[in-house]
């Protein structure tokens, strides 16, 4: 039989028991983390920041985060290359457009009904290249003196198109009013009417043989209707 000292026994006695205490704290508190069921520790998560966005978070745009920010700040290639080609239409469509200069203006026959006049504003591609129009003409009344007889024309309702002239063709707009001697408005004899193409400045000049027209009180509005094909409906 080995001798053991009482001092050495003592020793031995203690580190066993550090050991077991350690045992029993690293295990949370003196709970069993693999009993079953598992335990569910109390308390919640802490929130998330905006610089750790989720990645649906990004997907989404969300602008208020670093996230949103870089995707604003660096567009996609297919972004890209949508607005260049939308520029590109809108370049492609303003160098076809019919300049003033290339252009004829005339007007046509009344044709009267229910108590309105109706004439159609003729514009006629005298150019040698095929050229467009899209939208309404601009047209004013005026004196000899090349003064302004009543209002601008109102526009009425409608979906404009895009005309394609060749040389030769033409496109026209409905000017209508009520007629003065039905609606009693006050009128004028215009000595010309003045016609600008859509998103032109300079207009053309027609002499005006319809007769008076309404320049003021009760039904004086003069409309236009957006530009069609041909000559008249």
């Amino acid at each position: 039989m080995v001798y053991t000292p009482r001092s050495a026994r003592h020793g031995a006695l203690l580190v066993g028991t550090v050991a077991v205490l350690g045992l029993m704290t690293g295990c949370g508190n003196g709970q069993d983390v693999h009993s079953d069921p598992p335990i569910t520790a109390p308390g919640t998560a802490a929130p998330a920041t905006d610089t750790a966005k989720s990645p649906a978070a990004a997907t989404s745009g969300d602008a208020s985060g670093s996230a949103g920010t870089a995707s604003s700040s660096a567009p996609s290639v297919a972004a890209s290359t949508a607005s260049t080609a939308s520029t590109d239409g809108k370049t492609a469509a303003a160098s076809s457009r019919c300049h003033t200069s290339e252009l004829r203006a005339s007007v046509g026959r009344n044709d009267p009904g229910a108590g309105q006049e109706n004439f159609p504003v003729v514009l006629t591609n005298r150019s040698a290249r095929t050229c467009t129009l899209h939208g309404y003409p601009g047209a004013a009344f005026v004196n000899g003196s090349g003064s302004t007889l009543g209002a601008d024309p109102k526009r009425e309702p409608g979906s404009p198109v895009t005309v394609s002239l060749k040389p030769g063709q033409s496109a026209w707009a409905g000017l209508t009013f009520s007629n003065p001697g039905v609606s009693g408005a006050k009128t004028a004899t215009p000595a010309a009417l003045l016609v600008t193409p859509p998103d032109e400045r300079d207009h053309l000049k027609v002499t005006w043989s319809g007769g008076p027209v309404p320049v003021s009180g009760n039904s004086s509005s003069v409309r236009l209707t957006v530009l069609g094909p041909g000559t008249a409906p």
